[in-house]
């Protein structure tokens, strides 16, 4: 371990120069990183102390925070680092003179199915947006995903650029023995954030068109109900969003009350998914007498898998829950 370069105090300062560890705080990096930055692409200091000792000026770290910036698009680290060196972006020539745009690298097709991304079809936008919620980066996160929610619209960017991310940011989680807790929270509580921001207004309810929204009791996690919740708005269906481990109680109050077309109900693992109670509300009705209906239940998140529940559309992705609530409210 190179001490001189690890914390960075004011005893670590050389002539008002950071040492690496002071340079990968204000960046949100590893100073491992800062190293093969300097290493491999020559994203080095102007100068060196004491042969091996790092000593970086504040060119040197707009230089840095260039590079951080070109990764956090999803460009890989050779072509960003090329491009940092070559300089800031030029201001826009005059009208009707050419510009020149740092280059992006082309997407994969859209598949639209919320099917498991295939190793090589999950869109780059997703990888800027995991070094942005690895290095805890709240600017760069939630402007890679208000642009992906613009390009792509809702359903695209969660089936093709958020969802991909979160289950990635999980599988660091699962494989690293319980570290990355907090990058998980964090990119969860900025993609809750984009959604909302991005969301259309709420639509007035509709009689026979409107859908209730709620996770199963016990079960918190939230997001997915969140992007349909304003999938379906942007649709203009009327939504009531009930959010995470709403009791079973106040879930029958609900859908007594408002007489909803659909009732989506959300389950992360199969503890919190509840056969008996999705049968209990699909069997609520209301109406007058002989035109009474009864909603239609769609079983939403893995906790469904493998059970089977006889009129209870189980769809496999957001595009297929869109289109089966679309469906129910025409019938």
């Amino acid at each position: 371990m190179d001490v001189t370069e690890g914390d960075g105090g004011a005893a670590g300062r050389a002539g008002g120069r950071l040492t690496t560890g002071e340079v990968a705080r204000r960046l949100g990096v590893a100073p491992t990183t800062v190293r093969s930055w300097d290493r491999r692409y020559g994203l080095g200091p102007a100068a060196h102390t004491g042969g091996r000792h790092r000593r970086w000026t504040t060119e040197d770290l707009a230089l840095l925070e260039r590079m951080c910036a070109l990764t956090a698009t999803g460009l890989p680290p050779a072509e960003a680092a090329r491009l940092a060196l070559d300089g800031p972006e030029p201001d826009p020539p005059p009208a009707g003179e050419s510009t020149a745009r740092i280059p992006r690298p082309a997407a994969p097709d859209r598949r639209g199915t919320g099917a498991d991304p295939r190793p090589g079809a999950v869109r780059q936008e997703c990888k800027g947006v995991t070094r942005a919620a690895l290095r805890l980066d709240a600017a760069a996160l939630d402007r890679l995903l208000d642009t992906a929610i613009e390009e792509h619209g809702l359903v695209t960017a969660w089936t093709e650029v958020i969802m991909p991310t979160l289950q990635a940011v999980g599988r660091r989680w699962e494989n690293s023995g319980q570290r990355y807790v907090e990058v998980e929270h964090f990119l969860s509580w900025h993609v809750s954030g984009a959604l909302r921001r991005h969301a259309p207004p709420a639509v007035a309810d509709r009689a026979g068109a409107t859908t209730v929204l709620a996770c199963a009791p016990a079960e918190n996690h939230t997001l997915p109900l969140e992007v349909l919740a304003a999938a379906l708005a942007e649709q203009g269906l009327p939504v009531r969003m009930f959010g995470g481990a709403l009791p079973v109680d106040s879930l029958v109050a609900a859908v007594r009350r408002t007489g909803p077309a659909v009732v989506g109900l959300w389950a992360q693992s199969r503890t919190t998914a509840s056969r008996p109670l999705a049968q209990h509300v699909s069997a609520i009705e209301w109406g007058v007498r002989g035109a009474r209906r009864r909603p239609v239940v769609l079983t939403l998140g893995p906790g469904w898998a493998g059970q089977t529940l006889p009129d209870m559309p189980h769809p496999p992705g957001l595009a297929e829950a869109v289109a089966a609530v679309r469906s129910a409210v025409s019938r």
